[in-house]
């Protein structure tokens, strides 16, 4: 509400000087941005996240409109604001907001950012206690349900060429976790993962595909309840560093996809008309991944 506000006084005001005036809520103070790439043309898109340095919680989330402008109305206090795209380097900074107070838009000029480096060619290892494989569903005519698996094992094969590595990961089924116990019991019997009778989830890579910067497509098969599908993982490579408490050397990334139900044969539908209450026919998988390195000398993840 309060940015459409903004946007429309944009419109009756002149661009970035003095007459350009935000709307506020009472007791709220104004932020306004304007982005630009490296060559200096505003930059439509751009994330920008803002976040309380006194709680560490989001409290504005949105992205730069075609002008390059992002403007956002927030309670007194102070925040970080963070402006990305996927390329170039990220802008940070530290802001105060006052209350019934809007300064002009303050112009920040993005710059390209360099390469993260590779892994290097090897194994690595998943870090369990650094890595969770969590899911996202919408349950039927209610709110979000939120789960994670909790046991599970695999790794990355880094080839020399990086587009030829191989990603391997073994889930156990029965790990799997929303919170509440009945509802988890109802997962894990028949109706759903049937985990007696299949106890893992598998994904086997057998592509890894550039997408530009960080972003890769990694595509290969998923085995849940005893069907394979080819599955391709949205992946943001998040870089390699010496870190942990034995300094071992790590990779990072994260990797989400979009799964149907009814590819592996969990029929909502005919739960719905015999009155069991389910979750929605899509479930969103994401795998926040840290990996370590092994080198060529560890055995390879489970087959």
């Amino acid at each position: 509400m309060a940015l459409a506000l903004f946007r429309r006084s944009r419109a009756h005001g002149s661009r970035g000087g003095a007459g350009f005036r935000l709307p506020l809520p009472v007791g709220a103070g104004g932020v306004s941005r304007t982005v630009a790439d490296p060559m200096g043309q505003p930059l439509g898109g751009a994330d920008v996240t803002v976040t309380s340095t006194a709680t560490q919680r989001v409290v504005q989330r949105g992205s730069t409109d075609p002008f390059g402008l992002f403007c956002a109305a927030l309670p007194p206090g102070s925040y970080s604001l963070m402006i990305s795209v996927d390329g170039l380097q990220p802008h940070h900074e530290t802001l105060e907001v006052v209350a019934g107070r809007t300064r002009p838009p303050v112009h920040v000029q993005l710059t390209t950012a360099r390469p993260l480096e590779l892994p290097p060619a090897g194994t690595w290892l998943f870090d369990p206690p650094h890595t969770a494989i969590r899911f996202i569903a919408r349950h039927v005519g209610m709110a979000h349900v939120h789960g994670r698996f909790t046991r599970f094992e695999g790794g990355i094969r880094v080839g020399a060429d990086i587009e030829h590595s191989h990603v391997e990961v073994r889930i156990d089924a029965s790990s799997l976790t929303t919170g509440n116990k009945t509802r988890d019991d109802h997962l894990r019997s028949a109706d759903f993962l049937d985990v007696d009778a299949y106890p893992y989830l598998h994904f086997s890579s057998n592509r890894f595909l550039s997408r530009g910067g960080a972003k890769w497509s990694v595509q290969g098969s998923l085995t849940m309840h005893g069907v394979s599908r080819s599955v391709a993982l949205d992946t943001t490579y998040l870089g390699v560093v010496n870190g942990g408490y034995g300094q071992e050397l790590r990779c990072a990334a994260l990797a989400k996809a979009e799964l149907h139900r009814e590819d592996y044969t969990l029929n909502w539908r005919s739960m719905l008309a015999r009155g069991i209450a389910v979750v929605g026919p899509t479930v969103k998988l994401e795998l926040d991944v840290q990996a370590m390195y092994r080198s060529h000398d560890t055995p390879t993840p489970p087959e």
